[in-house]
């Protein structure tokens, strides 16, 4: 890797791939999701460091179209306004092992977009984790579980009764393997508890497609474990181009033609001028990728399941010194889930 360095983020945390950076100087340049940052600060927060960035410049284009010379009112700002620059975000809720820690979570991580947030994983304490780092119950629609080791899944049912409790209606889906179903349906049996929302089991069986939506693809791929476990890909279809609002107002664009603008076609005025899309809109975040590799063995077979992804996040239950251990265990070394990362290419 060119100017790169890994950076470590807890015992079982995941790594970040990092351009030029200097952690005692907090400066040089992140790359995150494919896109340019400089890094303004860090803090150490626990056992992870929390970044504040600021988005590297973006060249600014002009066109001319149809002979229509079209006179700039104002200059167009070179980067989007902060308010309209929207990422997928990932928050890790927990990434500890299976034994309970001082201020550590078992694993819990929620990847949310502009619509709603999808649950991965679900071990003790990920409702205490989701209010200290403000994750809304609300947004949470989808949840997947990669296996059935107790702290993958132990803090569902709380949570799904804590939901039932705060007055939710809308459905639940819960994607895992099969057995789960009988856990959760016993659990609220044997409490004779009465949800005030459906929830709709689709089991993973195999790998493959298990959801796609208006904006998000998911696939499940097989992982090496003591038991059925599955990885999760994430994957975002296409964007549309940014709008900025702004400059559709000072060339006086009917708000009926702003999803035309995002479609990435050019306005025309009553006077036949041409209002290039490029001066009004901010070109779309290309769609991005996150793989979630849950607890598994070294292999070699997931380079090309996480091919290309924009981050991934891969166990390290062990540290490399431990190597033998580990593959007792069916479980990875930190150097072991970097060059996973790094054989497959991850952005």
């Amino acid at each position: 890797m060119k100017n790169n360095s890994i950076l470590g983020f807890g015992v079982c945390g995941y790594a970040a791939l990092l351009d030029k950076y200097d952690s005692m100087s907090n400066e040089g340049l992140f790359r995150v999701w494919g896109l340019g940052f400089v890094v303004v600060r860090s803090k150490r927060m626990g056992h992870s460091y929390c970044f504040e960035l600021k988005l590297l410049n973006i060249s600014d284009k002009v066109t001319n179209l149809k002979n229509h010379k079209l006179q700039t009112l104002n200059p167009k700002p070179q980067t989007p306004n902060p308010k309209l620059y929207k990422l997928l975000s990932l928050t890790i809720l927990g990434n500890n092992s299976a034994l309970p820690a001082f201020d550590r979570f078992p694993t819990a991580q929620v990847l949310q977009n502009q619509e709603e947030g999808f649950l991965i994983d679900c071990g003790e304490g990920t409702q205490m984790q989701m209010t200290k780092y403000k994750i809304r119950r609300s947004r949470i629609n989808h949840v997947f579980i990669s296996h059935l080791h107790g702290d993958h899944y132990f803090g569902l049912i709380g949570l799904i009764t804590s939901m039932s409790l705060l007055g939710r209606t809308q459905d639940l889906y819960i994607h895992a393997p099969a057995a789960l179903e009988e856990i959760i349906g016993l659990q609220l049996k044997v409490a004779d508890t009465q949800l005030n929302f459906p929830i709709h089991f689709h089991p993973i069986t195999q790998a493959g497609l298990i959801l796609d939506e208006n904006k998000m693809t998911v696939y499940s791929f097989t992982v090496k474990h003591r038991i059925e476990c599955y990885g999760f890909l994430f994957r975002e279809k296409k964007n549309p181009r940014r709008l900025d609002p702004e400059r559709a107002k000072i060339y006086e664009i009917p708000l009926a033609f702003y999803d035309k603008l995002q479609q990435g076609k050019d306005y025309v005025t009553k006077k036949g001028t041409i209002v290039p899309n490029e001066e009004v809109t901010f070109a779309a975040t290309p769609p991005l990728s996150y793989a979630f590799c849950a607890d598994t063995i070294y292999d070699n077979d997931l380079i090309d399941k996480v091919q290309g992804a924009d981050l991934l996040y891969h166990e390290t239950t062990y540290l490399k010194d431990q190597t033998d251990r580990a593959a007792a265990r069916f479980h990875s070394t930190t150097v072991q889930a970097a060059s996973i990362a790094q054989k497959a290419g991850v952005k």
